[in-house]
């Protein structure tokens, strides 16, 4: 099998260590960020009440912070949603309050500093139920890498599988490290958007690793890394076309989705550019410097398969 006129020919492991090198770049920035800042976690993890309020004019998020000084509240988080004339206020876990008095009392302080304030939404989280998120959250992002591994494992070989999880482990230290840097709020809707992450990642690599066990049969003549690359390039339309679309529909959801969904959005945005990136250079490329081969993917021979039969005979498919 040769590539086809219409198939590109990208040598894509040919540049596998400049991929390296760029993920390892962007790994380390993203490992630093999240142990120098950690994420801006969401009340959902970090329990507390959040009150989300409106103005008749913008707003600067001094002016709201400086309303709230010298009360109780003053440790709130304070910071636009959606547009300068929305804020939200986030007030930690407070013991011996009432959810009710909290809002009532964080809108009447900003009704005293600013006129025509409005209060739109309240939600409460309780301490217990943040710290019961936080841990079903990590739990089920490793029964996820933990089942990518096994099934990898069994579907291909290990070397593919430990390239996978290599590969996802990559995209969720990415994602992480975009929301501690830019600060977004990390709540349960990105960690949905992380495991659909999973999932997209998974889906891209496997479509590739089920073309390289194609090609390691079909193609008599050429080495490892050829027989990869010719993989590689032969679904890169299919991968393209994919994650195109993919962006479109996210593209949209960023667009008119509202705030209420824009970290979900972000999330799947990361995850599907640094998906497909990972699927070939990082995925790919481990496995084939991990010294992968055709021997790895042949099934195993038949004992007896070239012997005759019991009456001498020679096998059926040699016989005239």
């Amino acid at each position: 099998m040769e590539i086809f006129k219409n198939d590109p020919n990208f040598n894509f492991l040919g540049r596998r260590r400049a991929g390296f090198m760029v993920s390892a770049v962007l790994l380390v920035v993203s490992i630093g960020s999240l142990l120098w800042q950690g994420l801006n976690l969401g009340i959902d993890f970090t329990g507390g009440t959040l009150v989300e309020v409106g103005y008749e004019q913008s707003v600067e998020i001094a002016e709201v912070e400086a309303a709230l000084e010298g009360t109780r509240y003053e440790a709130a988080q304070v910071l636009h949603f959606g547009s300068p004339r929305e804020v939200l206020v986030r007030v930690p876990p407070m013991e011996g309050i009432e959810q009710a008095t909290i809002s009532q009392e964080v809108v009447e302080k900003l009704r005293e500093a600013h006129e025509g304030v409005d209060l739109r939404r309240v939600e409460f989280v309780g301490p217990q139920i943040g710290r019961e998120l936080t841990e079903q959250g990590l739990l089920a992002l490793l029964y996820a890498l933990g089942g990518v591994l096994v099934y990898v494992a069994f579907r291909f070989e290990y070397r593919f599988a430990l390239g996978a999880v290599a590969a996802l482990l990559h995209d969720l230290v990415l994602i992480l490290g975009f929301f501690s840097i830019t600060r977004m709020t990390f709540d349960l809707t990105v960690l949905a958007a992380l495991l659909a992450t999973i999932g997209y990642s998974l889906n891209d690599t496997i479509v590739v690793s089920d073309r390289i066990r194609e090609n390691f049969l079909k193609v008599r003549k050429g080495t490892t890394e050829y027989v990869m690359n010719l993989a590689i390039n032969q679904t890169l339309s299919r991968t393209l076309v994919t994650s195109f679309t993919t962006l479109l529909v996210v593209g949209s959801l960023l667009a008119i989705g509202g705030e209420i969904i824009r970290g979900f959005a972000m999330a799947l945005l990361v995850g599907v550019l640094v998906g497909t990136y990972s699927s070939i250079f990082v995925a790919s490329a481990s496995a084939f410097a991990m010294g992968v081969s055709k021997q790895d993917l042949l099934p195993p021979e038949k004992e007896g398969a070239d012997q005759p039969d019991q009456e001498g005979m020679v096998p059926p498919n040699e016989r005239p």
